[in-house]
């Protein structure tokens, strides 16, 4: 792993630290409240959609997190995913990133989420950096 330091006078550039293959996982036993009947009552109480989305969103940001310099954090901004099966309370679900491409400031991976050896989920997501001091400036919240 490359890391850089950077002068803050000039953005990063996730080429420079970032390569294509990091990864990461995340296991997660499926908790009640991550449940679409927990969110939607009346609902089956399997593992909502939104969460598998997140916690492929958490992988993908482990995969980069030793990368990143100070002041950097990482923001989603593209989904693709396919939810493929029902994975009930108790389930262990293990959830997998792959850097896949990289850009000046955007990271594109493939995900994939299972529950055993069974795929319930797969796609692609994609973060861009953004250095917090001056997307909270823009948005007026320092």
């Amino acid at each position: 792993m490359r890391i850089a330091v950077w002068d803050h006078r000039f953005p990063m550039d996730a080429r420079a630290v970032i390569t294509i293959g990091m990864s990461a996982e995340r296991i997660l036993v499926v908790p009640p409240e991550r449940t679409v009947g927990h969110i939607l009552p009346g609902m089956p109480m399997v593992f909502a959609t939104p969460m598998m989305i997140l916690e492929m969103e958490l992988a993908c940001g482990d995969a980069i997190a030793a990368c990143r310099e100070p002041g950097w954090v990482t923001v989603g901004t593209e989904v693709d995913i396919r939810h493929l099966a029902a994975s009930p309370v108790g389930a262990t679900v293990r959830t997998i990133a792959r850097v896949a491409a990289v850009e000046r400031r955007v990271i594109r991976f493939e995900v994939a989420a299972f529950d055993g050896e069974r795929r319930i989920g797969e796609g692609r997501h994609a973060r861009g950096l953004v250095n917090l001091e001056a997307f909270n400036k823009r948005l007026g919240a320092m």
